[in-house]
């Protein structure tokens, strides 16, 4: 399913966030399955379907991550299910490093500040990937969507990092 083409979106990484949550709305009144209740079995399941086609892609494209992973899908780059590992050696000593401090932060004289301190970080590489990602899907070419599938890839555990400190900070912030 190309979700650009069912919210009527040229396909790019920047998108109109505002035009996207407008045509989701349309798209919402008009397969919503209440609007279906006298219909026929069958046309009540092919609202429900086309409802749930609806949401799935507005999910999908409101956030980058996912936007890029569908865009790169559409490219014939599948990353959803993959188990490929990173191959690039200094992403891989970085997350070792990433990792030691989140576990440093726990034993740190403050470890809300520690903690803060390195979501900061983490947060401005994720800002930078994604701008770089932005440029890589710009092009399209082979090698191009390779690099921006290596980018998908370290942002995943970029916020799944994220995720993770945001649980170690709310778990503080309880005591």
């Amino acid at each position: 399913m190309n979700y650009f083409a069912l919210f009527n979106l040229t396909p790019s990484f920047d998108i109109d966030k505002a035009a996207l949550a407008a045509t989701y709305q349309q798209l919402q009144k008009l397969t919503h399955p209440d609007k279906f209740a006298t219909a026929s079995e069958r046309d009540k399941l092919i609202a429900l379907q086309k409802n749930a086609q609806v949401n799935d892609g507005y999910q999908v494209l409101k956030t980058p991550l996912s936007r890029a992973e569908h865009m790169l899908e559409l490219r014939g780059v599948e990353l959803q299910h993959e188990q490929k590992t990173m191959q690039d050696g200094a992403f891989l000593m970085q997350q070792m490093e990433w990792r030691e401090q989140l576990n440093d932060a726990q034993h740190a004289s403050d470890p809300l500040s520690a903690l803060e301190s390195l979501d900061e970080d983490v947060a401005a590489d994720i800002t930078r990937l994604l701008s770089e990602l932005g440029t890589l899907l710009e092009q399209f070419d082979d090698e191009s969507n390779e690099n921006a599938a290596n980018l998908v890839r370290k942002l995943k555990f970029l916020f799944k990092l994220r995720h993770e400190i945001e649980l170690k900070e709310d778990a503080l912030s309880d005591f």
